[in-house]
């Protein structure tokens, strides 16, 4: 497989779209005209407000002289991951965890997963057996071994 993919996957290929025409010191505006596409399109995929297409993807690998399909494949790897995280519980049961626990923050706001760290310290530190069984049952033994090990 190729290695842009095994690196990147998961990224949405417009963000290594982006990495790729500052590398080589290319402007977008110029480089969307030249492949005939509009910049606004272009700006929107590097930003990752949109998705990038197969046509399109073909147009950019050859330009930039990348593997074809590379950048399809990225959009396709990112596409799996956005699913299944609308598909995965991303919270803990809420039901099981005391509001008081989270008082400097809204709980039903909270990240859980860019959290993890601080959400792990303070059900360990505070937290009573319920709620360590919570925590326990909806993050990984060893993501949560690793980071008390920390502390």
């Amino acid at each position: 497989m190729n290695i842009l993919i095994e690196k990147y996957k998961g990224i949405h290929p417009g963000i290594i779209l982006e990495r790729l025409l500052k590398k080589k010191a290319i402007s977008q505006r110029p480089f969307a005209i030249s492949i005939g596409e509009h910049p606004q399109t272009l700006n929107a995929i590097t930003k990752g407000k949109r998705r990038l297409n197969i046509a399109l993807a073909l147009k950019i690998e050859e330009k930039l002289s990348l593997e074809e399909g590379s950048l399809a494949l990225l959009q396709t790897y990112f596409d799996i991951k956005e699913e299944k995280s609308k598909t995965k519980q991303n919270t803990p049961d809420l039901t099981l965890l005391r509001k008081s626990l989270f008082w400097d923050t809204d709980i039903t706001k909270i990240d859980w997963q860019k959290q993890s760290v601080a959400v792990i310290k303070r059900i360990f530190e505070r937290g009573n057996a319920i709620e360590k069984e919570e925590i326990k049952r909806f993050y990984k033994s060893d993501t949560i071994k690793k980071i008390l090990e920390q502390t």
